[in-house]
């Protein structure tokens, strides 16, 4: 093979391309998709000096396999999975060197469910619509353009780099994904819609990750919350916005969701521990508390400027 990069020797269970998603297309319905995780997703690229939005891998479960056929250097962060080369166990949330013949492996994710492998200045992918974000659903981005998960044989493009020294994250800014999640909640606009006692419901109860949840949201399962409407007209979608269907289950949105949705909203969960979310697998508990819009800004101001987005 004549061009550097990395082969895909065995796909995973899911492999996507992701960057931090498409900006400027929800009013022609696309999705504005992007690495599920960003805080794990950012830490990637900063690792070797990236640019913020630099093409990365996000791992979804574990299984990828790849064969180098460059002499580069790359990041591993976000779930555990017990990573090698040649066999070797290597170390996540830190910088490695990868010479040509050097096999790259994951195995199974025993913390978190997604791990992100950035390679230095990115793969070299042809965008669609601005990213190469990879929406299944909607069949776009990839390394294909159409939305294609990665498959055994595909061809990762990337430039020869020396080797550099390693790298790591500041254990502070390592989350730990078995902690118990409790998730921060900006009220809606549209909290007139729910008796206070139901709303309550929200804050007083656990609820449970349900296993029909995927990259377009997260569906809970437990006390279900009546609202004094079934519908509103539809509207824009924000990340991280909590939606009320008919059954009183609430479904919290993510990357991949639809741009316009006509349920009530009980609230947006702060950005930050949306990330988290990200990282949950089925059936684990989660709770509520609530955060004002000012401090929700004031974090997330700080967390985009240290990664220069």
């Amino acid at each position: 093979m004549n061009l550097p990069g990395l082969k895909v020797v065995k796909p995973g269970i899911l492999t996507l391309v992701q960057d931090l998603g498409r900006f400027a297309y929800q009013h022609i319905g696309l999705s504005p998709g992007g690495a599920a995780d960003e805080h794990a997703f950012l830490w990637a690229n900063r690792l070797l000096n990236n640019r913020s939005n630099s093409p990365a891998l996000e791992i979804c479960f574990g299984g990828l396999q790849l064969e180098a056929f460059a002499k580069t250097n790359i990041a591993i962060t976000g779930a555990e999975m017990n990573a090698t080369i040649n066999d070797q166990p290597i170390k996540n949330w830190q910088t490695h060197t990868l010479n040509v013949g050097d096999k790259l492996s994951f195995a199974h994710a025993t913390s978190g469910i997604r791990s992100y492998l950035a390679i230095q200045d990115g793969f070299e992918l042809q965008p669609s619509f601005g990213s190469v974000a990879t929406v299944m659903r909607e069949k776009i981005g990839g390394i294909d353009g159409y939305g294609n998960p990665l498959k055994t044989d595909d061809f990762l493009p990337c430039s020869q780099h020396k080797p550099k020294l390693t790298t790591h994250v500041p254990p502070l800014f390592i989350p730990d994904y078995q902690q118990p999640l409790i998730l921060s909640v900006i009220a809606s606009e549209q909290t007139d819609q729910f008796d206070p006692t139901e709303l309550e419901k929200l804050y007083h109860w656990t609820y449970r990750i349900s296993p029909q949840s995927d990259r377009m949201g997260i569906r809970l399962e437990g006390e279900p919350i009546a609202a004094k409407v079934n519908g509103i007209i539809s509207e824009g979608i924000a990340y991280g916005t909590i939606q009320l269907p008919p059954d009183g289950q609430p479904i919290i949105l993510l990357k991949d969701r639809q741009t316009m949705g006509g349920y009530p909203k009980l609230g947006t969960v702060f950005v930050l521990d949306a990330f988290l979310l990200s990282q949950q697998q089925a059936n684990t508990e989660i709770r509520f508390t609530q955060i004002s819009l000012e401090e929700a800004q004031e974090k997330l101001r700080y967390f985009y400027r240290f990664f220069g987005v």
